[in-house]
């Protein structure tokens, strides 16, 4: 099978916000529905997983090479602290049974936050980095190879999910976070 030509950088991290999207109106309806407990553990911790893993690939790739070519630095900042405030929310989530009073309301409000923090970056921030010369494409590769790495690092991709994204299968970005015990169990044993 033919690789698929990687996803520019910009592409990539909204593919990133309307994957996490469904997972909260997914969420939402498990609520309203009175879904049970371990389908909304796994449906949060997915959430969770998706979110560390977008966050991460943020601030460690797109964020500085934003920096570099943006005259000012606000909407870079103001996003860096949107994701302090969802990362704290990511914690006492990962930390909580879903049977604890505040749970639902917790993962809600996180959406809450992610839902203002996508519109902030989708209708100002990938606007302007879109006007400089950023080479988008090679760091939309980037994103994507250490996006990979991070979901493998954190168990939530299996070797086949790993060979596939090597070869060029699932270059639009990694799979998503189809495990997320995994991550359930290693946030529980660091208490």
């Amino acid at each position: 099978m033919p690789a698929k030509k990687t996803q520019d950088a910009v592409a990539l991290l909204i593919e990133d916000h309307r994957t996490v999207q469904k997972l909260f109106k997914q969420f939402e309806k498990l609520c309203e529905s009175d879904g049970s407990e371990e389908e909304k553990e796994a449906l949060a911790l997915q959430i969770c997983s998706e979110l560390t893993v977008h966050a991460q690939i943020e601030e460690e790739i797109f964020y500085p090479a934003a920096r570099e070519v943006m005259d000012e630095d606000d909407l870079l900042n103001e996003a860096e602290v949107e994701h302090a405030s969802a990362k704290d929310l990511i914690a006492q989530i990962e930390e909580m049974e879903p049977t604890e009073e505040l749970y639902d309301a917790k993962v809600t409000v996180l959406g809450e936050y992610v839902n203002h923090h996508v519109e902030e970056e989708e209708s100002e921030l990938f606007k302007q980095v879109k006007k400089t010369e950023l080479d988008l494409e090679a760091l939309g590769q980037e994103l994507s190879q250490r996006k990979m790495e991070l979901m493998s690092e954190l168990g939530l991709m299996d070797d086949d999910d790993a060979v596939a994204e090597e070869e060029g299968a699932v270059a639009n970005g990694a799979a998503s976070a189809s495990k997320p015990a995994a991550k359930k169990s290693a946030a529980k044993s660091k208490k």
